[in-house]
């Protein structure tokens, strides 16, 4: 049972828990509240300090040698702007949040303490002023961090100055207490009705076991918020970014079987001689050119406005205009491939300068309606494009080996390209009436780079 009231008010075991790149996100979201409750606190302060210079009690005979509240509150300000101070720095410790929580307390009860010896009455007149509210304005301000031990310690903190602002008042040396049983009396004069007070003490308590309680369940969905963010984020390199966006935007889950049809343009990009390659190198080695090859590559296509589909070992495959349709897919395509065979060009002469066997990229585009959605066993699923010109793609980036070429598309989507705005950097070839493997009739093929 302790055990538990302890995880509960300290979160220890829900915590330890956790991966530790989990807590650190916790620890970087708590750094924030932190600043956010350091940027509150000065607020009041300033709140407070133009309440009390810009309006006069009313009544009463002030004593003037006991009005320092605006030294109080230059005080606090100072201590304020240094405790922000630390939270910019990430410097604040567990300790220093306790003495934050102290010094707030201790101001509010200094000031509520003052009160009889500014207005020259018996110290039971402290215990109905006003102030008394901003107590439950710091324990709302604990809640900011979302750790239900520091709305405790602020609230208990606060009956116990509060239960010695009434022992002070009882035991006479700040004047008669005036103890009474009748409530009107209590209201009308400078009398003490116990059980006023201890209905204050019971509201803070209350208000503090609400506030803990809700903090607790608040703090349960955020370290459980925090750990689905930082998993998404782990995902979502495993995503392309589109594919991610629409799994985050979908208004219901997403389900195997469920497709659209789009007209889309195909990109399929190969490393040649990579496969003989990989027997040559050490397995990390075999890594590291990958890596670099997709690195190159990949960033290009996402700038032209394409979606990585899927890596198929050394192959990309990359659609335009599935995951969200698009006026220019074709256009875009193209121009894709014309950055990925100008990032080849520069690869190559790289590897050659380093000494290393130049590596040659084919690809190819084509064109055509395909049907985009999720497929899978319904455990693991994966958005994929699936038709013709998927097909026709790949036949055309292998039939690169026939013509002798590195970068090819089919006719149609040249033209449907140019009618979307692509204009080459450099006249392409047209070689009509080809024939393609795998592909029933007679392709035109036209040759983006040879």
């Amino acid at each position: 049972m302790l055990a538990r009231f302890r995880d509960w008010l300290f979160g220890g075991g829900e915590m330890a828990q956790l991966p530790d790149r989990v807590r650190e996100a916790i620890a970087r979201q708590q750094e924030q509240s932190e600043i956010l409750i350091g940027w509150v606190q000065l607020v009041i302060v300033v709140l407070v300090t133009t309440v009390y210079e810009s309006t006069t009690m009313p009544g009463g005979v002030v004593q003037e040698d006991y009005s320092f509240e605006v030294e109080v509150l230059a005080i606090y300000g100072a201590f304020c702007l240094l405790r922000l101070g630390l939270a910019y720095a990430r410097l604040l410790r567990p300790w220093m949040l306790y003495l934050s929580v102290v010094a707030d307390m201790l101001l509010l009860i200094g000031l509520i303490y003052s009160f009889h010896y500014k207005y020259a009455q018996p110290a039971v007149f402290y215990l109905k002023v006003p102030t008394l509210l901003y107590v439950f304005l710091f324990i709302a301000l604990r809640a900011l961090r979302f750790e239900a031990r520091f709305v405790v310690f602020t609230g208990l903190t606060a009956i116990a100055g509060w239960i010695g602002l009434i022992l002070y008042a009882i035991g006479g040396r700040g004047g008669p207490a005036n103890p009474t049983n009748d409530f009107v009396e209590y209201m009308t004069s400078n009398a003490l009705l116990i059980h006023a007070e201890v209905d204050k003490i019971i509201a803070i308590l209350l208000t503090t076991l609400v506030l803990a309680l809700a903090i607790s369940r608040a703090r349960h969905l955020l370290v459980q918020a925090v750990s689905e963010g930082a998993a998404a984020h782990d995902l979502s390199r495993f995503f392309d970014p589109g594919v991610a966006a629409r799994i985050r935007g979908a208004e219901m889950s997403i389900r195997a079987g469920e497709g659209e049809v789009r007209d889309v343009s195909i990109l399929t990009v190969d490393l040649r001689g990579f496969t003989r390659l990989a027997t040559e190198l050490q397995p990390d080695e075999v890594m590291r050119v990958l890596q670099d090859y997709q690195h190159r590559v990949c960033p290009l296509i996402v700038a032209a406005g394409g979606s990585i589909d899927k890596f198929l070992g050394d192959g990309i495959l990359a659609s335009f205009g599935a995951v969200k349709p698009s006026a220019t897919a074709a256009a875009d395509a193209l121009r894709a491939a014309e950055a990925v065979m100008a990032a080849a060009a520069t690869w190559a002469s790289e590897r050659r300068a380093a000494g290393l066997p130049p590596l040659d990229i084919g690809l190819a585009a084509s064109s055509g309606r395909v049907v985009f959605g999720a497929v899978g066993d319904g455990e693991r699923l994966e958005f994929t494009v699936i038709g013709d010109a998927v097909n026709l793609a790949a036949k055309l980036e292998k039939h690169n080996k026939v013509e002798r070429t590195r970068a090819i598309t089919d006719g149609a989507t040249y033209a449907l390209a140019e009618r979307q705005g692509y204009r080459p950097a450099v006249p392409p070839e047209h070689r009509p009436g080809r024939q393609v493997g795998g592909v029933g009739e007679s392709v035109d093929i036209v040759v983006l780079a040879a």
